[in-house]
């Protein structure tokens, strides 16, 4: 079945084609991009994709301006296949991506989630790896050549530690997003929010480390602002609540404590304080002293 990729779009337009391109270049030639434009102020996009003569390549403009949860849930609604992957419009690609993340899903047909072997890039292009993905990659994403499989508890558990994730990379099955839906109210770290859920709804995630995606990492993006201001924090320190009534509901223990614990939320924390500091607001100052401190 053809492999469907959505992107909805509301960014740089030259970093859009570069995305494109980078799907394009699939060694795997069956699969379809869905673009989404999201009433992006530039009438050169449109023209560009007017342009488009590969017809995998579909380009839609939105009436009005929705926002990123609403276009993810389009790309939800407009999905066909069996998996999907929502996109980021300045992410890329590796040429091999649809076909590791295809033959994960034939070894692990029960997956939810799947998370292939990610880098990291700048706004230049340049491969980095900053402080919070050196802990990423080096402290909580499994180690060995083979596909990891979490499932359940173990899945709350590993992310809930710390997400290792990359939203953008992710291969999803879409039947599991119809059913489990994105969180309105926790725009900040909804993407930690749906996958918890998933695990929460016994669902499965599986790790294969053939690296195939770039994620672009902006220092002056959108979840950066969110740590000056203090609203990721407080967003963060509300979800760990959340998520230690739900794990102990079930009876999760180690869940529910890890939760609690929320270590690496607090490391993340004392490592942001030096950047709050220099150029945060008073209230993201305070969000980020209780985020370290608070005990709940």
């Amino acid at each position: 079945m053809t492999y469907e990729i959505f992107v909805p779009f509301w960014g740089d337009p030259e970093q859009l084609y570069e995305t494109v391109e980078s799907v394009r270049a699939q060694t795997d030639p069956d699969w379809r991009l869905t673009i989404i434009d999201d009433c992006y102020p530039d009438e050169s996009v449109a023209a560009h994709f007017d342009e488009e003569s590969d017809e995998r390549i579909i380009y839609t403009r939105n009436e009005h301006n929705v926002g990123i949860t609403e276009n993810f849930r389009e790309s939800v609604r407009r999905a066909s296949g069996d998996f999907v992957t929502i996109l980021g419009c300045d992410d890329l690609l590796h040429p091999n991506y649809v076909a590791v993340v295809r033959a994960a899903a034939r070894a692990v047909p029960h997956a939810d989630v799947i998370q292939p072997g990610v880098q990291v890039i700048d706004e230049r292009g340049a491969v980095v790896l900053p402080l919070v993905d050196r802990i990423k990659q080096r402290l909580l994403t499994p180690k060995g050549q083979g596909i990891t499989v979490f499932s359940g508890p173990d899945m709350a558990t590993t992310l809930i530690r710390g997400n290792w994730l990359y939203w953008p990379s992710l291969s999803l099955r879409v039947e599991t997003l119809r059913r489990i839906d994105f969180t309105d109210d926790l725009a900040v770290i909804q993407d930690l929010a749906l996958l918890m859920d998933i695990a929460f709804d016994g669902g499965t995630l599986a790790y294969t480390p053939p690296l195939a995606f770039s994620y672009r990492r902006h220092l002056a993006s959108a979840s950066q602002k969110t740590l000056l201001d203090g609203s990721r924090f407080l967003d963060e320190r509300r979800y760990y609540r959340i998520a230690r009534r739900s794990a102990a509901a079930r009876g999760w223990s180690r869940t529910a404590r890890t939760a609690r614990v929320r270590l690496m939320s607090r490391l993340h924390g004392i490592a942001a304080l030096p950047l709050v500091l220099r150029h945060g607001t008073a209230r993201g100052v305070r969000s980020a002293l209780a985020h370290v401190a608070d005990p709940r």
